[in-house]
């Protein structure tokens, strides 16, 4: 039965010995019904008459983790919602340092001293009484938001306290969420902390980041109301197949293997702001990868490589699987799109029925060591691009020899370093484990739970590891030699040039000695957006430039970039990972604005590589460069283009060969009005809702894009 029609039992119910026994009574009496939804109901509706809601008190001093102490105004109850005003402080001394309550008043020692609004959060777990909250740091007018630090953590507003309601063990959300993020991808980071509300303590939470846009969490440009055209309407999207909750709209529905229905829902955009343009877009990758999926479609031009970031995807199917989450692909399954990016998978959310646990009072066992979870043929199973993808026979190999990677000696998956995470872990939170199990009524026996974790694991990486197979015919892939020789990563501003995120760009040089196929090759991972158009190709030794505004560096430079890609280069630093279509690493170079880096930062230079030969990964392989960019040394022919009637009035007719992949057009000073998909030799572009004025018309190809201007009358 889907966890979305269940409500929820506290443990204190479960297992105190009176309440134990009356729960008996009545399975008895309803054992005529057993198995149905009608029992779940109406066991919990007589649990709640008949049970007294009486928990063992607990008074907290000190702890060797971070002190929440929460006070509401009024001391009002926190409800579902709305967000109810309060004042929080958090009290920390520092790392291997003991708090104090009493501290809460020594600004010294005090995190966070400041409001906030807060609100109970969750679905099944709001009728445990131990509650999990979400909160939003506030200024001290309570309306503005107060961007923070909490705890290490990079700055933002909104929070959330989660109370690992469904796991004994306290560690399995935060046990994932920290794999996910060690093999590279983002996840919520989480801090354990105890949690007093109102001079009521409840117990043992993880302070965490709450999934959203931002640099330092989801890293997508956040979409707006108004993006409703290409390539604003590209990204960036946030959404999930997920249970809906109060009036949220469903933003389209898919199904299983089995035609069962998964329901996806906007989390950027929100909800109720999704255009009918935007839930196209998005909704329309979706189906795509479906059909692709199911076709075996393979293709580094037009098939499910050029949709997806497969390693996001793998990696998610990893950790979902290794857990045995019988909730995955169903439920708090999130994905994010940049604009003119591949869709990702992820982040991991909601991890608490894994590793053997489960919703066990309402006779549920579904996490098990030897089931793949995007079949389970009893519950939940997810969209069926999952189960096409895994039998897939590339995308399995590559998951297969991602899988055997991470078990590896000092990977994340590996036993001993896994089984030292958990141990680690169990050291820092065995006190308040103790604190909060008194506190709820709960059977501790935390040792216990933690070994039966570990044997759970490693009952599945057995299994898993014969279930995925050989990766032999992807272990050794050819990439291309192709290497990153030039970043201009923080450019100097001029009166002519007054935007200097305008003026960046890269240049990437075949290093090798054969023509290069470029259909595929990507940058990996958030941060700059970029794909080589499909069938596009490159000769030995001649290079590409790509530039973030391709009509600024033509204006700069007097000649046009190859392309143009997306978001902007960091002023402090980024990895910078080419890949082919299925992921492999091509080139990765993490340039930095710090010693021993060469000082291109911002005084007019640029990061050029000394020598094609040298390793450029490594700083000293690189120089500060101020040389004036004359061309990109591979001098490519202008196409044959015509654009009529030029002026124009309505619409624009655009004819050129080689085929056209994409038209855009440009304002004068560099900024993008227009975008529209092509894929033939002659296009319409609709100019009538412009102004008049002159526009640069960008035709981007195989060959690379040129500019071409017209006049609108």
């Amino acid at each position: 039965m889907p966890r979305g029609l269940l409500t929820g039992l506290s443990d204190a119910i479960i297992y105190r010995a009176r309440e134990t026994f009356y729960f008996s009574t009545i399975m008895l009496i309803l054992a005529p019904v057993r198995g149905s939804i009608i029992k779940y109901i109406a066991v919990h509706a007589l649990l709640l008459l008949i049970l007294p809601a009486k928990l063992t008190g607990q008074v907290l001093t000190g702890s060797n983790l971070p002190i929440v102490i929460i006070s509401t105004d009024g001391s009002v109850t926190i409800p579902n919602e709305p967000k109810v005003k309060a004042t929080m402080k958090i009290i920390d001394r520092g790392p291997g340092q003991r708090n104090y309550v009493t501290d809460q008043d020594n600004p010294l020692y005090l995190n966070y001293d400041g409001r906030i609004g807060i609100e109970i959060r969750g679905s099944s777990s709001q009728e445990s009484p131990k509650k999990n909250y979400g909160f939003t740091t506030r200024m001290a007018d309570d309306a503005t938001n107060n961007n923070v630090s909490l705890l290490g953590m990079p700055e933002e507003n909104d929070w959330i306290l989660g109370g690992m309601v469904f796991d004994t063990a306290f560690i399995r959300d935060y046990f994932c969420h920290n794999l996910f993020g060690k093999m590279g991808n983002y996840a919520s980071r989480a801090v354990y902390c105890e949690v007093i509300i109102n001079n009521n303590y409840r117990g043992l939470y993880m302070l965490q980041e709450k999934l959203k846009a931002d640099d330092h969490r989801i890293d997508v440009i956040k979409i707006g109301k108004n993006d409703n055209a290409l390539p604003a309407v590209s990204g960036g999207y946030i959404s999930k197949a997920d249970k809906r909750s109060g009036d949220d709209p469903l933003a389209w529905t898919m199904y299983s293997f089995q035609h069962s229905p998964v329901e996806y829902i906007h989390d950027l955009p929100k909800p109720e702001d999704a255009t009918a343009a935007q839930t196209s877009y998005i909704s329309n990758v979706f189906f795509r990868l479906e059909s692709a999926a199911n076709n075996n479609d393979v293709s580094v031009v037009n098939g499910y490589p050029t949709l997806i970031d497969i390693p996001s995807f793998i990696d998610f199917m990893i950790v979902n699987e290794f857990a045995s989450n019988p909730d995955a692909y169903q439920y708090s399954t999130y994905f994010h799109k940049d604009r003119n990016g591949k869709l990702r998978a992820g982040p991991v959310w909601d991890l608490d029925l894994s590793f053997g646990n489960d919703l066990f009072q309402w006779d549920m066992d579904r996490s098990k060591t030897n089931l793949w979870y995007f079949e389970d043929y009893f519950y939940n199973n997810g969209s069926r691009f999952w189960r096409d993808l895994f039998y897939n026979s590339q995308f399995r190999c590559y998951l297969s020899k991602r899988w055997n990677d991470l078990l590896q000696p000092e990977m994340p998956l590996n036993r001993s370093v896994r089984e030292a995470f958990l141990d680690e872990t169990v050291a820092l939170i065995s006190e308040a484990v103790a604190r909060d199990c008194q506190r709820w009524g709960k059977q501790a026996r935390h040792a216990e739970r933690i070994e039966a974790i570990k044997s759970f694991m490693q009952a599945r990486e057995e299994w898993m590891t014969v279930g995925l197979g050989s990766y032999s015919t992807c272990s050794n892939v050819a990439v291309p030699q192709l290497t990153v020789t030039k970043i201009m990563y923080h450019p100097q501003t001029s009166t002519q040039f007054p935007d200097g995120d305008d003026l960046e760009f890269m240049e990437i040089r075949n290093t090798g000695t054969s023509t290069v196929n470029l259909s595929g090759i990507y940058f990996m991972g958030t941060g700059v957006v970029y794909q080589f158009p499909a069938n596009t190709t490159l000769g030995p030794g001649l290079c590409v430039i790509l530039a973030s505004n391709a009509t600024i560096f033509q204006a700069k430079y007097g000649f046009s970039p190859f392309g143009q890609f997306t978001r902007h280069l960091s002023n402090s630093g980024e990895p910078l990972i080419l890949a082919d279509a299925f992921g492999n690493v091509i080139d990765i170079t993490v340039y930095s604005d710090e010693t021993p880096w060469p000082d291109a930062d911002g005084n007019g230079a640029y990061l050029r590589l000394k020598d094609t030969a040298l390793d450029n990964s490594l700083p000293e392989s690189w120089e500060a460069s101020s040389d004036v960019i004359t061309s990109a040394g591979e001098t490519v022919a202008d196409i044959s283009a015509i654009l009529f009637p030029n002026p124009v009035s309505d619409r624009l007719t655009v004819r050129a060969e080689p085929e056209i992949s994409s038209i855009c057009v440009y304002s004068m000073g560099g900024t993008i009005l227009l975008m529209q998909e092509a894929g033939t030799r002659e296009t319409t572009v609709d100019m009538s809702a412009m102004s008049p004025g002159i526009y640069i018309i960008r035709i981007f190809t195989r060959e690379g894009s040129f500019p071409r201007m017209v006049v609108k009358e």
